[in-house]
């Protein structure tokens, strides 16, 4: 019997290949490996599961034994893959050698928290799986104060959800404007008001420097001089993808694991996708690219070369305090911002020297448009 189609990671890459492959083939064997539980559950939920009051076991949709009997998969949960020989086909685990036919990374991305100082740093938690949200949930419990660490995506939608239930949120970002990443200012300045209402405080233009214990809780200093006291201190800053598994096996990275158009690395048999993968020069840790990949991968896989496609995919920000849908321009790309603002709304699209579409933001009322708009958005790869 030849080596199975082998996986690591058991997030959404990883068990909707799988998902994908076994609908396409009955026979194929699959394995996958995972250093965790293997439950699955969608990581976007950990960001706004305390407006919905759930705990990590009701955001664990399916058990890893459950998942292994609706994919007739092998399931390998709680070992640490060290290393993969790409000439032999095998990975070396804490569970012993496994061979693979064709091996898939599909292990994700880590928090990123920067350098400071004090003597409470190892006490600055991130959210970054379903076992730390459980963590989260257990420090949470009796608190009322909480310093977020970073107003980008996650940390906007984690200030919102913590400000839902009624926690005090300081929020520090070394940008300008929350989600400066993806929004024009007028935009996020909008959602910055908007989340303000609930009571969350920005400090913005500035960086932690040092967690200290301080009395019952933590005191946070910024660079600016301002002292911010928490009885929590939440890391939300980003994401760096996994990559360190693939350069020590030889595979070519850059900020993320390079594949091409087939997600194949620079070793045969060896593909990625997901949060670690960076498809020619694009790093796109949101759910809609991941579905993507998948319906490419599998066929892919089976013997049926399919290149990836990535259509306009605008992402919806959970911050229910200002509904924000956004598909920046491509970075470099000509043109500006063309901004219409209201009390309710913001309506932003980046337009080029041609007059056609290439980005938007639209936050409040003007979500609604946002079926209208996406289609006009270019591809992000075609």
């Amino acid at each position: 019997m030849s080596a199975p189609i082998t996986i690591i990671g058991t997030g959404l890459a990883g068990y909707n290949l799988a998902r994908e492959l076994r609908k396409q083939d009955a026979e194929v064997a699959i394995r996958i490996v995972t250093g965790d539980a293997g439950d699955f559950y969608s990581k976007p939920m950990l960001s706004n599961g305390l407006a919905g009051n759930k705990t990590a076991a009701q955001l664990a949709m399916k058990p890893a034994s459950k998942m292994a009997e609706e994919l007739r998969a092998d399931v390998v949960t709680g070992i640490r893959v060290t290393a993969v020989d790409a000439q032999a086909h095998t990975l070396e685990t804490s569970a012993g050698k496994f061979e693979y036919s064709k091996l898939v990374l599909a292990i994700g991305a880590d928090p990123f928290t920067p350098p400071m100082a004090g003597d409470a740093v190892d006490k600055v938690i991130c959210v970054n799986d379903l076992a730390d949200y459980a963590r989260f949930r257990q420090l949470l419990e009796g608190k009322r104060r909480v310093a977020l660490l970073g107003a980008g995506l996650i940390g906007c939608e984690f200030a919102n959800d913590l400000a839902s239930q009624g926690i005090e949120v300081d929020a520090v970002d070394l940008a300008a404007w929350p989600l400066s990443r993806l929004l024009p200012e007028a935009a996020g300045r909008h959602l910055q008001s908007a989340l303000a209402a609930l009571g969350i405080r920005f400090h913005l233009g500035t960086s932690t420097e040092s967690v200290d214990v301080f009395g019952e809780g933590y005191r946070v200093r910024l660079a600016n001089g301002d002292l911010i006291d928490a009885d929590l201190v939440l890391s939300a800053i980003g994401l760096r993808p996994r990559v360190e598994l693939a350069r020590a096996a030889g595979l070519t990275t850059n900020r993320g694991i390079v594949v091409d158009r087939l997600l194949q690395t620079s070793a045969a048999d060896i593909y990625a996708l997901g949060d670690c993968a960076e498809v020619e020069g694009h790093v796109l840790p949101f759910v809609l690219p991941i579905m993507q990949a998948v319906r490419a991968l599998a066929p892919t896989l089976l013997g049926r070369p399919t290149p990836v496609v990535y259509p306009a995919m605008p992402v919806v920000v959970k911050t229910p305090a200002c509904p924000t849908v956004v598909s920046p321009p491509a970075a470099g790309a000509a043109g500006s911002w063309q901004i219409e603002a209201s009390q309710d709304a913001v309506k932003a699209l980046f337009v080029g020297p041609d007059d056609q579409l290439l980005g938007l933001a639209l936050l409040g009322a003007a979500t609604s448009e946002r079926q209208a708009l996406a289609p006009q958005l270019p591809a992000i790869l075609s």
